[in-house]
């Protein structure tokens, strides 16, 4: 005899686990489940950051690394359009630099569940098909919270201010919010496509060379017209000049002499972040419940 629990599922006889929802289930009771369902796997992945504290370390050292080794070694011979500090210039770019970087972080921890039967695992017990990915794209935004708390703090330390308010300054890190994840649904994405956690580890230095061909370390205007237009359409471009525009800070690029998704760099950021999580996210659920057979 089975009996009925929480938001319409059914439990199995002889189990106190409940199985998946009934047809009958509302939306909104489903949605409630995910969430919750997700929320657990969130509490489960700052348990294990608890448990390693190396990997918390690194999102503390490599920002000042970055800022380091571009600010100080290569800024001496990088021309700031407009004029300007090149550290004001170039601490947007290593903000969206880190947001890109969440999808690193979302492939490994996904591939690593996958290869350790973890996966399988999740799917044999009474969780929402959606609260695994919803699970790991929020603990990737956790964990940037962090990654970004450590970018300001170096930022702040070099000389890097914002110039135009409060209510900009949020802004501007909302959209870095935003974007980090949006493409955490990426990383889920491309994560369940890798065997071994090994390949998924190689895959992830191949995102560095994205987050160069943009408009984050030196402007795009000396690079070949092929690269530029490369460079000006990449979504790391718009993220990098929207936060520039919001915070004030040199290397604002606007008007029409300069590439379509630039000339409005706030809106073509919230269309690049609309259009991210609208494809990832339904691939990745999908993906996910393929995977897990």
């Amino acid at each position: 005899m089975t009996t009925t629990t929480r938001a319409g599922a059914v439990s199995q006889p002889g189990s106190d686990l409940p199985v998946r929802p009934a047809v009958a289930t509302t939306f909104a009771a489903r949605t409630r489940w995910a969430v919750s369902d997700g929320w657990t796997l969130v509490r489960r992945e700052i348990e294990h950051l608890v448990r390693q504290p190396g990997e918390l370390a690194s999102e503390f050292i490599l920002p000042a690394i970055l800022v380091l080794l571009f600010g100080y070694i290569f800024g001496s011979a990088i021309t700031v359009p407009g004029g300007g500090d090149y550290r004001e210039y170039l601490m947007p770019g290593i903000f969206a630099m880190q947001a890109m970087m969440g999808i690193g972080v979302t492939i490994t921890t996904v591939a690593s569940d996958l290869t350790l039967g973890v996966m399988d695992r999740f799917r044999s017990m009474p969780m929402a098909r959606s609260a695994v990915p919803i699970g790991h794209t929020a603990s990737s935004l956790l964990l940037g919270t962090l990654n970004f708390v450590a970018v300001a703090a170096c930022a702040l330390l070099v000389g890097w201010r914002p110039h135009l308010g409060l209510w900009p300054t949020v802004a501007g890190f909302g959209l870095l919010f935003l974007f980090r994840y949006a493409v955490g649904w990426i990383g889920v994405m491309l994560g369940l496509l890798f065997k071994t956690e090994e390949a998924a580890d190689h895959a992830v230095p191949l995102l560095f060379p994205f987050t160069m061909v943009a408009n984050t370390f030196v402007p795009t205007d000396g690079m070949p017209a092929w690269l530029r237009v490369i460079a000006d359409w990449n979504p790391i471009s718009a993220i990098t000049n929207a936060c520039r525009e919001l915070w004030g800070n040199p290397g604002f690029r606007s008007g029409t002499d300069v590439a379509l998704p630039l000339q409005h760099p706030v809106l073509t950021s919230l269309i690049w972040c609309a259009a991210i999580i609208a494809v990832a996210v339904p691939v990745a659920v999908w993906r996910y419940g393929r995977a897990s057979r």
